[in-house]
């Protein structure tokens, strides 16, 4: 019945095989799937065999099969797996865009993970769109210009944008990726290569909405006039609920324990739980996991921390048994329910663009602890820019205090001038991410210029 289904148009999604870009890019698939675009999403084999029962709308393609030729079985490999991914992802990619021309919709786009540039060469040879998709800020790239700029060798062509205080970007381990000496270690070359050819894709386009970024799209505008926005890329019932069964994302790296969270969440009052989450990426280290779990010993909120099974070993001796008459600790967790549910008044957040934007885009008020790269200009932003929450100060080895920590936690849950205030922003912005998505909203417009380019291609 699928095939027999008639689509104004075809489009191949690439996202590069991580939590944090397929889901964003699948979300944005949806969308599309939803107007009348048929979508081929291909990706690494274990990612493809995750998202099969799930992503009943969109066909799944592999294209790297990461069991035989290697994955991403940690930062050192990460490099190693980025170049046979080019080499064996790009000839593969190639040979499925071609066999899908002879099929009854042949492909008339693709939309790739920027990370990935080698993928619009290929966009550029077969003659179809192509898309290059952000899963980071628009803040976090025009950060990232300046650099790509000065490893060119070349002048900047505008002025940087200005970010006044923030705090540099680091690496998450700079032994693991080059020489902590070397100016431009091997990941951030990497990540600087998503500008090598970005100006030859007929368009840019962000996981953000148009009023999160105002002031800094405006300035990219001036670089690239094909930047749009196409976000919050959350499931639909959390925004404008127009997605049918739009209910997750569809691809989890680890199993939440859902039932235990919102059975808990269940019991605690409106405003009440303070939610600990560090993404699947980012961990924290032993001394801060001390400190962490010294501020919430102390606060007088109930808390929900997500302590992966990496994380555990790092855990206070008893803390758990000791804590459980106000916490609960566990493995995983069904992060968009929990942000979505009542009892949360704050999420500590390592400010990952997507639990970023999710904190944002659910009215979450939040505290800012990021680790490196991205997070950093995610975490001005939050504070600085849209005041939905506070960073802890950091000591010279960049630790949080616990009083620190407990100090931030108490400002985001009072219920004096200051916490309320984090909670007015919060829920303005909520607002705000509803209405781009929404029909006739920013970004609805922009997926529809998108859609009829490729109708008309």
């Amino acid at each position: 019945m699928e095939e027999k289904k008639c689509y104004s148009s075809h489009v191949v999604v690439l996202p590069f095989p991580g939590q944090g870009h397929i889901n964003p890019m699948l979300q944005f698939s949806k969308r599309l799937a939803s107007k009348g675009i048929k979508i081929t999403v291909s990706t690494t084999l274990s990612s493809v065999k995750s998202l099969q029962s799930r992503a009943e709308s969109i066909t799944l393609e592999s294209i790297y099969d990461d069991n035989t030729e290697g994955g991403i079985t940690g930062p050192a490999a990460l490099m190693g797996f980025l170049e046979k991914f080019e080499v064996v992802g790009a000839r593969c990619l190639g040979e499925l865009l071609k066999k899908l021309e002879n099929s009854e919709c042949p492909v008339k786009g693709l939309v790739y993970d920027a990370n990935l540039p080698w993928a619009l060469n290929i966009a550029k040879q077969l003659g179809v769109v192509s898309a290059a998709f952000f899963t980071q800020s628009c803040a976090a790239i025009a950060c990232y210009y300046p650099l790509y700029v000065e490893m060119c060798g070349k002048p900047l062509s505008v002025p940087a944008f200005s970010m006044p205080g923030l705090r540099q970007p680091a690496l998450p381990n700079p032994a693991s990726f080059g020489s902590e000496t070397e100016h431009f270690p091997p990941l951030i070359k990497h990540i600087l290569n998503q500008f090598s050819n970005i100006e030859k894709a007929d368009w840019i386009l962000f996981n953000s909405f148009y009023k999160l970024e105002e002031e800094v799209l405006k300035w990219m505008t001036n670089l690239y006039s094909t930047v749009r926005t196409i976000g919050p890329t959350l499931p639909s019932v959390y925004l404008d609920k127009r997605l049918e069964d739009d209910k997750d994302y569809g691809f989890n790296l680890y199993k939440p324990i859902s039932e235990t969270c919102m059975q808990w969440l269940n019991s605690k009052e409106p405003g009440s739980v303070v939610y600990v989450s560090f993404g699947s990426a980012a961990a924290l280290s032993a001394p801060q996991m001390t400190e962490m779990a010294h501020a919430l010993r102390q606060t007088s909120s109930n808390f929900l921390w997500v302590v992966k099974a990496t994380e555990e070993s790092n855990l206070p001796n008893k803390f758990v048994e000791e804590t459980s008459g106000k916490g609960l600790v566990v493995a995983w967790s069904p992060q968009l329910e929990v942000l979505a549910h009542q009892a949360i008044g704050c999420f500590i957040t390592h400010c990952g663009w997507n639990s970023t934007v999710e904190g944002v885009s659910l009215g979450v008020p939040m505290v800012g602890m990021p680790q490196f790269l991205d997070q950093m200009t995610n975490a001005y932003l939050l504070e600085k820019v849209w005041e939905v929450g506070v960073q802890p100060k950091v000591d010279e080895k960049g630790l949080a205090s616990g009083e620190e920590i407990e100090r931030c936690i108490s400002q985001v849950m009072q219920a004096g001038e200051r916490g309320q205030e984090f909670k007015k922003r919060a829920m303005q912005w909520k607002q705000f991410a509803k209405e781009a998505v929404n029909e006739g909203g920013s970004s609805d417009k922009c997926i529809d210029e998108i859609i009829a380019q490729l109708v008309c291609t």
